[in-house]
């Protein structure tokens, strides 16, 4: 999947997520590109969702990474607060990249030399006018 598509709502923007889980496979790494408020969180909301995910998906701020069972075990991390890999690694996250089991799907990938070079499928989100967003998905 490489394409371009305007959001103009978070209903859009999980949708969005729910069609690329499709595409989605074990071991998989996908990283999440955009500014704070841009939409990464639904957009993983919507991920979990196209995963059969029936638990309620939350930015994992705070805890820097968060696991749920689905279709496929989804990993959500969160590098905002990371400054380098070898933080990644000594926060217990080494297994998560990439994932021995299920998805890894990482916001703020950017923060840590090399983590978007090793993702799957690279996700940028542009915030345009009001609610609106261009989504960017690329596969490696």
């Amino acid at each position: 999947m490489n394409k371009s598509i305007i959001a103009h709502s978070p209903a859009e923007m999980e949708e969005i997520g729910i069609e690329l889980a499709a595409i989605l496979k074990d071991g998989m790494v996908v990283s999440l590109v955009g500014p704070l408020g841009s939409g990464k969180t639904t957009l993983t909301k919507g991920i979990a969702k196209g995963l059969l995910i029936m638990d309620v998906v939350v930015s994992p701020s705070y805890v820097i990474a968060r696991s749920y069972e689905g279709r496929l075990r989804m990993h959500h991390l969160d590098a905002y607060r990371l400054s380098s890999l070898d933080e990644l690694l000594e926060a217990g996250l080494e297994d998560y990249l990439p994932p021995e089991s299920g998805i890894s799907v990482v916001e703020w990938p950017d923060r840590i030399d090399g983590l978007v070079e090793i993702s799957d499928v690279h996700v940028t989100i542009e915030p345009l006018d009001g609610d609106d967003r261009r989504v960017n998905v690329s596969e490696a």
